[in-house]
């Protein structure tokens, strides 16, 4: 019997941004790309941003003098010590699946004071609070909120083009975020091989929120599921930021709009592999209402997982992921919580 031929990716859609700026046919081009990059893959490469290089580079060397910082300077900051998730999780600590994840990284929120929740007030204002900062490196703290702050910006201008792109209203979801919006940052290390023969750098998954735009390094070993039912590569392209949609977007479309699967594998041998995604949500209290626009009737319907319950508010979702990717968090300040995670989902 003959071989079956392999289809292959050499690289996802390339969407600029920048082509928003350069007069109605070119805004109209962008939109048919954006539409169809969202609709038949949920993954794109980003360019035209408008990110300096200068503005790169920063993050970055904030980034890799922190995870240069000797290992007790970083446990000090240990996502264990805080109730909200925040601060610094070792190679193997974090879970996907169930299975742990080989990377070590830093979990960065918005500045905010910590919101303890009161009697009647949903769980997830857990997730509010003060990030975790390492004392000998004050520049962390202001690369990383210049960060979140300038993609914050990005991703707001590319929601609004991409809503526009399916003929949706461009600012329908203005109100769910706002001043109040609940943006994460990771700075992320892959330290190569786990040594026992595993290779999951981060587990096969969906975000949970609207956007994510990651920067890579060159190393390479981020993989998306294509339509075939396969993990392809996803080739580093130097200045652009991978885009992928969250798992809103896609309730808010019934289905229109995918979220979809990808996962790391990790680099070999001793191998390092640098990655900070971005991820762009919604208040912790935002009802996510279906958005009006004219392929609705085309919606195929949002992928069921009865493992992966889909709440009406947007915190619901993630203090669910919070709980099962950090259980060691999870023990030490919300063991109550661990049961009322697993009660059924609310309707959308």
């Amino acid at each position: 019997m003959t071989a079956q031929p392999v289809q292959t990716y050499h690289q996802l859609p390339i969407i600029d941004l920048s082509a928003a700026d350069r007069g109605p046919q070119a805004r109209r081009l962008l939109h048919a790309q954006l539409h169809s990059a969202a609709h038949d893959v949920g993954f794109f490469q980003l360019v035209g941003h408008g990110v300096t290089d200068a503005e790169t580079e920063a993050l970055l060397g904030a980034m890799r003098a922190f995870f240069a910082l000797p290992e007790a300077d970083r446990l000090a900051i240990d996502n264990v010590n805080s109730p909200h998730f925040r601060g610094y999780t070792r190679t193997g600590d974090e879970r996907t699946g169930g299975s742990r994840d080989w990377r070590d990284q830093l979990d960065i929120g918005a500045e905010r004071p910590a919101h303890v929740p009161g009697p009647g007030e949903p769980a997830y204002w857990w997730l509010q609070g003060p990030n975790q900062w390492p004392a000998a490196l004050p520049q962390l703290r202001t690369a990383a909120l210049n960060w979140i702050e300038r993609l914050s910006g990005v991703a707001e201008r590319l929601l609004r083009e991409l809503l526009a792109s399916i003929g949706a209203p461009a600012g329908f979801y203005d109100d769910a975020f706002g001043e109040r919006a609940h943006p994460h940052l990771k700075m992320v290390r892959y330290p190569g091989s786990a040594g026992d023969g595993a290779d999951q750098g981060v587990g096969a998954h969906k975000d949970y929120g609207f956007l994510t735009l990651l920067l890579q390094d060159q190393v390479g070993g981020l993989q998306v599921e294509r339509e075939d039912g396969r993990f392809h590569d996803v080739p580093p392209l130097p200045g652009a930021f991978v885009v992928n949609l969250g798992e809103l977007l896609e309730v808010a479309t019934d289905g229109y709009l995918l979220a979809t699967n990808h996962r790391v594998v990790s680099p070999p041998g001793a191998t390092e592999r640098f990655s900070v995604p971005f991820f762009y949500n919604p208040r912790l209290d935002a009802r996510i209402d279906p958005l009006p626009f004219p392929y609705a009737a085309h919606a195929p319907g949002v992928t069921t997982d009865p493992a992966n319950p889909l709440f009406a508010e947007y915190g619901r979702n993630e203090l669910k992921g919070k709980l099962r990717a950090h259980p060691l968090v999870a023990a030490r300040h919300h063991a109550d919580l661990l049961l009322t995670e697993r009660q059924p989902a609310l309707s959308r």
